[in-house]
């Protein structure tokens, strides 16, 4: 399966997830022509957290920058429905809920931090921690429904007895970015060993007064045979 046509839908924003992507692309990709397709980013006010689950994505570069860095198409856009067709796949590193005009026609493809249909929503690392269930990342098709998508794959985030919660979620980004990179792969391959299980509601950010039991939460996890692997 080749996929000589790749477009990133990303932010008109510095986003490190975007050039993580990016990166992994052109190494595993040298071949193939890679476009950026950047929406309008909206800030919002900062929100207290007491886990920093994912890395500062301001920390990235710019989208422009990287394609300028690596000579690549850089398209800003005014909104989701001008994203041009033409690309053979679409890999979101950045974005809100895309319209159905800007789905229609396209194998747009995304990386939830969650294991659909289980965890859908927002913080699905923490709020499957909360509840002792498993930890993993979707790769999934886009539709017009959220986290709803044809699933290509689902891999388990291992968690080692000597984790912290603070290692074992740097781990899953970590494992997020890697399947986005590898999506070929799972394309030819996939693997969903939660095939099934059954569907959870959409979840909203962890509030701060549930966020203080996580670390308590996490050793109970572990405590779990369900999960943990033998070493690291």
């Amino acid at each position: 399966m080749n996929h000589s046509k790749i477009g990133l839908i990303t932010y008109q924003h510095n986003h490190l997830k975007t050039a993580q992507v990016l990166e992994g692309l052109l190494q595993k990709h040298p071949n193939s022509a890679i476009s950026l397709f950047a929406l309008p980013f909206v800030p919002r006010p900062k929100r207290p957290v007491l886990l920093e689950h994912r890395p500062e994505q301001e920390a990235g570069l710019h989208p422009a920058d990287l394609a300028r860095q690596y000579k690549l198409s850089y398209t800003p856009l005014q909104n989701d429905a001008d994203l041009p067709g033409g690309c053979d796949i679409y890999i979101i590193t950045g974005a809100g809920i895309l319209s159905p005009a800007c789905v229609e026609g396209k194998k747009i493809l995304n990386g939830h931090s969650g294991i659909i249909p289980l965890s859908r929503g927002l913080d699905s690392f923490k709020w499957a921690v909360y509840h002792r269930q498993p930890v993993g990342n979707t790769l999934h098709f886009i539709d017009c429904e959220v986290d709803k998508g044809d699933i290509v794959s689902v891999i388990p985030t291992p968690v080692y007895p000597s984790d912290t919660l603070e290692t074992f979620a740097a781990r899953h980004y970590a494992l997020e970015i890697d399947m986005l990179i590898h999506f070929e792969e799972h394309l030819s391959h996939p693997q969903n060993p939660f095939a099934g299980c059954p569907a959870g509601s959409a979840t909203r950010r962890m509030p701060m007064e549930t966020e203080e039991a996580l670390w308590e939460k996490f050793e109970e996890y572990k405590c779990s045979d369900q999960w943990v692997v033998d070493s690291d």
